[in-house]
């Protein structure tokens, strides 16, 4: 079984917000993704997709960009991005999904001697006390990791291995950990795949080695509109 990863797919079969409108790496990725996606994923294979799946804002509306991408091979796991407007609570999400779909949400989700785990995240602090607001929901989120943890560590073996997904990186821009690095550290977690980062001008790196984790950046943009090998079972 391979793992792939990708996220920010900003799908919009419903909705009109086409994406080649933020520029040419946004021309035609969807046909490239699902190219890509054809070569390399086989049925027994799992794709992670890590936030913004769509721009949908209700769930009859993201329906049909569901049924789009469970054409293609591969148990897909799905977590919720900050555009993920149509995602309501947990059962709603469970509800709406297609077969081969799961979503990720306060647990962890075995495939074989895989485990997955994580939580959407936040910004980050940087410099800076974080806003109000936003203290808000980082810490939020942080406890959404540990109950996510927490259910990893009842469930793990010896030989698993274990995937931890987020939608926002878990670092600031120079790379300093945040508590949810500490997170992962302290839970023994060896691999981070995550999104959100676009743009011609942003800098991160799509692989990083710190903290004795490997981090993985999977917005397609940036990946080129290609699926991350991220773990081989």
């Amino acid at each position: 079984m391979k793992v792939f990863a990708i996220s920010d797919l900003h799908l919009s079969t419903t909705v009109n917000k086409p994406m080649d409108v933020f520029g040419g790496s946004w021309d035609d990725y969807l046909e490239l993704i699902m190219e890509d996606w054809n070569e390399k994923v086989a049925d027994d294979d799992v794709v992670l997709l890590c936030g913004d799946f769509s721009w949908a804002m209700r769930q009859d509306e993201v329906k049909s960009d569901f049924e789009l991408i469970s054409k293609l091979k591969g148990t897909k796991v799905i977590l919720r991005g900050n555009h993920d407007y149509w995602w309501n609570t947990y059962s709603q999400v469970k509800s709406l999904l297609p077969n081969g779909f799961y979503a990720l949400q306060n647990n962890c989700l075995r495939f074989g001697k895989l485990l997955l785990c994580g939580t959407r995240g936040w910004v980050v602090p940087q410099n800076t006390k974080l806003l109000p607001e936003d203290e808000k929901i980082y810490k939020r989120e942080l406890e959404r990791l540990s109950l996510s943890l927490a259910d990893m560590q009842k469930q793990r073996k010896e030989d698993d291995v274990v995937v931890a997904m987020m939608h926002f990186p878990p670092f600031n821009a120079k790379y300093e950990a945040s508590e949810f690095v500490t997170k992962f550290v302290e839970n023994d977690v060896k691999k981070v795949v995550y999104g959100h980062l676009h743009g011609k001008d942003c800098r991160a790196e799509l692989q990083v080695d710190r903290y004795g984790i490997t981090f993985y950046l999977t917005s397609c943009d940036l990946a080129k509109n290609k699926l991350a090998l991220i773990a081989e079972i």
